[in-house]
């Protein structure tokens, strides 16, 4: 019978809301690995996958060499993001919610400014991820594990 570890996250039951989040940002890690290949080598068996969303490629393009570094950066922040809520550490919890607060910003610019009037599913979408990294069963499972 294995014994559980105190400052091991899964010995105090991780909220299933934290794991899917850490799935989320995983997942969002790989998107951005195959978006800035796509746009490193254009014309390659990823070129289809830009039919999913003309006008994020068109915009990627128009923005030269920076989409690639973007992306790059936003991958590993979706990485890290992932790994600190999978594992429980606090920073963890405060990149996530810095990442999508960056994300509420720009769903909101571009509803104001007309970019992208869709962009309006984004924001209550964000809100309540926001309310649930706020709520006390989920700081609390934060605060427990060592930093």
């Amino acid at each position: 019978m294995p014994i559980a570890r105190i400052n091991q996250p899964e010995a105090r039951g991780r909220p299933g809301g934290v794991t899917a989040l850490a799935i989320f940002f995983a997942a969002g890690a790989v998107v951005c690995v195959v978006s800035t290949t796509a746009l490193l080598f254009p014309g390659s068996v990823l070129e289809p996958m830009w039919r999913l969303n003309p006008r994020g490629h068109a915009a990627f393009v128009s923005m030269g060499p920076w989409a690639p570094v973007l992306l790059s950066v936003v991958g590993v922040g979706c990485a890290a993001a992932a790994h600190g809520l999978r594992s429980g550490r606090s920073w963890g919890r405060r990149l996530a919610i810095a990442l999508i607060t960056i994300n509420l910003i720009g769903d909101a610019a571009n509803v104001v400014s007309g970019t992208e009037p869709r962009a309006v599913i984004g924001i209550p979408i964000t809100a309540l991820l926001l309310l649930y990294l706020a709520t006390g069963r989920v700081r609390a499972y934060f605060a427990g594990v060592t930093k």
